[in-house]
């Protein structure tokens, strides 16, 4: 992935993604907001401390950049489980949407931008450019669990009729195994649900494993038939790099969010 800017925000672009054309898309880092810290200064998370003003102010910001309207950015209110909405249809009045509980949109409308916001979990993007279908994913461990990136491609299939062998992914910068300790009850999950928990879980003693997520939701992609080269992933550990990304884990709670988001022209 390429660090790009468009008008003041800095993001990362997935160059495998846009040689396709017919879209818009990226992961957002921290900087050129108006948030003062500690949610400086690019915060696009309404479920945060930080003033619903900035947030708002920062959100206007990405849509125009990216040559989008404010009132067609659609987010959802994330609860880290496997619901995804889907938006087939014109649909005039986007507001209603941020209240509904999902952690994944789906569209095959154009200038619809579709966003996932994230401090530590996953953001996955899937573009379908032979269909004109796109998606964005909240992975979190719970979700990663319970699959919810196959189930996203698996929409795509059946909503649109994509097929395995056109669809591009991105997985954007997330929290790395360095930082991501987890404990027993975790690990139950998985094993319940995503296959490959030892082959993204390294054992750290005393019932801890330290838990490679980005891994794990890229398995998951390769598991649904999407192509490996068809696959483009950051590899930046959020944790770790303070100055371009907020963290969750690292700052014990109270931080912003970046945004996957992903748009059909």
């Amino acid at each position: 992935m390429e660090m790009k800017k468009a008008g003041k925000i800095h993001y990362l672009e997935p160059q495998k993604m846009m040689k396709c054309g017919g879209a818009v898309m990226g992961f957002t880092t921290r900087h050129e907001g108006v948030s003062r810290p500690p949610y400086n200064s690019l915060n696009l998370g309404s479920n945060t401390f930080d003033s619903p003003h900035s947030v708002e102010g920062n959100r206007s910001l990405l849509a125009r950049s990216v040559g989008a309207s404010l009132d067609r950015l659609v987010t959802v209110k994330q609860v880290h489980g496997t619901d995804l909405l889907v938006i087939d249809a014109p649909n005039p009045d986007f507001a209603h949407f941020h209240a509904l509980e999902c952690d994944g949109i789906i569209t095959n409308q154009p200038q619809v931008l579709i966003g996932i916001t994230v401090a530590d979990c996953v953001p996955v993007l899937l573009l379908d450019p032979v269909k004109g279908a796109v998606a964005a994913i909240h992975a979190g461990w719970k979700g990663t669990a319970a699959e919810i990136c196959k189930k996203g491609v698996n929409a795509l299939k059946e909503l649109f009729g994509s097929a395995s062998g056109d669809i591009l992914a991105a997985i954007g910068p997330a929290i790395g195994p360095c930082c991501y300790e987890v404990d027993a009850p975790v690990m139950e999950a998985f094993k319940k649900g995503a296959s490959g928990w030892e082959l993204h879980a390294v054992p750290r003693g005393e019932g801890k494993w330290g838990l490679d997520l980005a891994a794990a939701n890229r398995r998951q992609l390769l598991e649904t038939g999407i192509i490996e080269e068809n696959i483009s992933e950051s590899e930046q550990c959020v944790s770790c790099n303070p100055d371009l990304f907020f963290s969750y884990r690292r700052d014990q709670g109270d931080t912003g969010r970046q945004m996957g988001f992903i748009m059909l022209k």
